[in-house]
Protein backbone atom coordinates (compact mmCIF):
# COMPACT_ATOMS: atom_id res chain seq x y z
CA UNK A 1 0.00 0.00 0.00
CA UNK A 2 1.07 3.37 -1.12
CA UNK A 3 1.61 5.33 2.61
CA UNK A 4 2.34 8.77 2.50
CA UNK A 5 2.86 10.76 -0.63
CA UNK A 6 4.41 14.43 0.61
CA UNK A 7 4.17 17.15 2.83
CA UNK A 8 0.52 19.08 2.22
CA UNK A 9 1.36 21.51 4.69
CA UNK A 10 3.36 22.53 7.86
CA UNK A 11 1.52 24.29 10.76
CA UNK A 12 3.64 26.19 13.27
CA UNK A 13 2.44 27.08 16.80
CA UNK A 14 3.47 30.78 18.16
CA UNK A 15 2.98 33.09 21.48
CA UNK A 16 1.73 35.64 19.41
CA UNK A 17 0.59 34.45 15.64
CA UNK A 18 0.61 37.78 14.41
CA UNK A 19 3.59 39.31 15.15
CA UNK A 20 4.85 35.88 13.85
CA UNK A 21 3.29 35.85 10.87
CA UNK A 22 4.77 39.94 9.82
CA UNK A 23 7.98 38.56 10.87
CA UNK A 24 7.96 35.39 8.01
CA UNK A 25 6.45 38.19 5.38
CA UNK A 26 8.64 40.93 6.23
CA UNK A 27 11.70 39.46 6.80
CA UNK A 28 11.66 36.10 4.51
CA UNK A 29 9.03 37.37 1.78
CA UNK A 30 6.39 34.77 2.37
CA UNK A 31 2.91 35.64 1.07
CA UNK A 32 1.03 35.76 4.31
CA UNK A 33 -3.01 35.77 3.43
CA UNK A 34 -5.22 36.78 5.94
CA UNK A 35 -6.23 33.27 7.18
CA UNK A 36 -2.07 32.97 8.32
CA UNK A 37 -0.70 31.35 5.73
CA UNK A 38 -0.07 30.85 2.38
CA UNK A 39 0.34 27.77 0.02
CA UNK A 40 3.50 27.04 -2.42
CA UNK A 41 2.36 25.44 -5.55
CA UNK A 42 4.57 23.05 -6.64
CA UNK A 43 6.87 22.84 -9.71
CA UNK A 44 8.59 20.37 -11.26
CA UNK A 45 12.63 20.28 -11.61
CA UNK A 46 12.09 22.86 -14.56
CA UNK A 47 10.37 25.15 -12.90
CA UNK A 48 7.19 24.40 -14.56
CA UNK A 49 4.03 24.20 -12.81
CA UNK A 50 1.61 21.54 -12.17
CA UNK A 51 -1.25 20.41 -9.37
CA UNK A 52 -0.54 20.57 -5.99
CA UNK A 53 0.22 22.57 -3.30
CA UNK A 54 1.78 22.87 -0.01
CA UNK A 55 0.31 24.97 2.58
CA UNK A 56 2.41 26.97 5.46
CA UNK A 57 0.69 28.32 8.40
CA UNK A 58 0.85 30.11 12.13
CA UNK A 59 -2.12 29.98 14.27
CA UNK A 60 -2.50 29.27 17.87
CA UNK A 61 -1.49 25.56 18.09
CA UNK A 62 -5.36 24.67 19.06
CA UNK A 63 -5.65 22.54 16.71
CA UNK A 64 -2.91 20.02 17.80
CA UNK A 65 -4.10 18.70 20.96
CA UNK A 66 -3.31 16.34 22.29
CA UNK A 67 0.09 16.55 20.93
CA UNK A 68 2.38 18.88 22.57
CA UNK A 69 4.25 20.24 19.79
CA UNK A 70 5.29 23.47 18.84
CA UNK A 71 4.76 22.15 15.10
CA UNK A 72 2.34 19.73 13.11
CA UNK A 73 2.93 18.19 9.90
CA UNK A 74 0.13 17.10 7.27
CA UNK A 75 1.12 14.57 5.09
CA UNK A 76 -0.35 13.62 1.99
CA UNK A 77 -1.37 9.93 1.69
CA UNK A 78 -3.35 7.76 -1.50
CA UNK A 79 -5.47 6.19 0.64
CA UNK A 80 -6.67 7.86 4.25
CA UNK A 81 -9.07 4.99 5.36
CA UNK A 82 -6.85 2.09 4.30
CA UNK A 83 -3.62 3.86 6.09
CA UNK A 84 -5.48 4.98 9.19
CA UNK A 85 -6.89 1.01 8.98
CA UNK A 86 -3.08 -0.40 9.01
CA UNK A 87 -1.75 2.11 11.32
CA UNK A 88 -4.44 1.25 13.44
CA UNK A 89 -2.93 -2.95 13.13
CA UNK A 90 0.37 -1.87 13.64
CA UNK A 91 -0.54 -0.76 17.38
CA UNK A 92 -0.21 3.16 15.99
CA UNK A 93 -2.26 5.71 18.23
CA UNK A 94 -4.61 6.63 15.62
CA UNK A 95 -7.62 9.22 16.78
CA UNK A 96 -10.91 8.48 16.03
CA UNK A 97 -11.62 11.67 14.59
CA UNK A 98 -12.11 12.45 11.13
CA UNK A 99 -13.12 15.15 8.81
CA UNK A 100 -14.37 15.22 5.31
CA UNK A 101 -14.84 18.06 3.42
CA UNK A 102 -14.24 19.84 -0.18
CA UNK A 103 -10.42 20.09 0.75
CA UNK A 104 -10.20 16.43 1.34
CA UNK A 105 -10.22 13.80 3.69
CA UNK A 106 -8.15 13.99 7.36
CA UNK A 107 -7.21 12.31 9.67
CA UNK A 108 -4.96 12.26 12.75
CA UNK A 109 -2.02 10.12 14.14
CA UNK A 110 0.17 10.86 17.61
CA UNK A 111 3.77 9.89 16.83
CA UNK A 112 5.88 7.95 19.51
CA UNK A 113 7.04 11.10 21.00
CA UNK A 114 3.76 12.95 21.20
CA UNK A 115 3.40 14.70 18.29
CA UNK A 116 0.35 14.71 16.56
CA UNK A 117 0.42 14.50 12.65
CA UNK A 118 -2.17 15.17 10.20
CA UNK A 119 -2.75 12.38 7.34
CA UNK A 120 -4.48 14.53 4.07
CA UNK A 121 -6.30 12.84 1.51
CA UNK A 122 -6.75 15.68 -1.37
CA UNK A 123 -9.90 15.48 -3.41
CA UNK A 124 -9.73 14.16 -6.51
CA UNK A 125 -7.70 16.51 -8.76
CA UNK A 126 -6.02 17.89 -5.69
Amino acid sequence: MTRVTGIGGIFIKAKDPEMLQHWYKNHLGIDVQAWGGTSFNWVDAEGKAYVGSTAWMIGNGENFAPGKSAFMVNYRVADLSGLLTSLRAEGGHVLDETEESEFGKFGWVIDPEGNKLELWEPPVGG
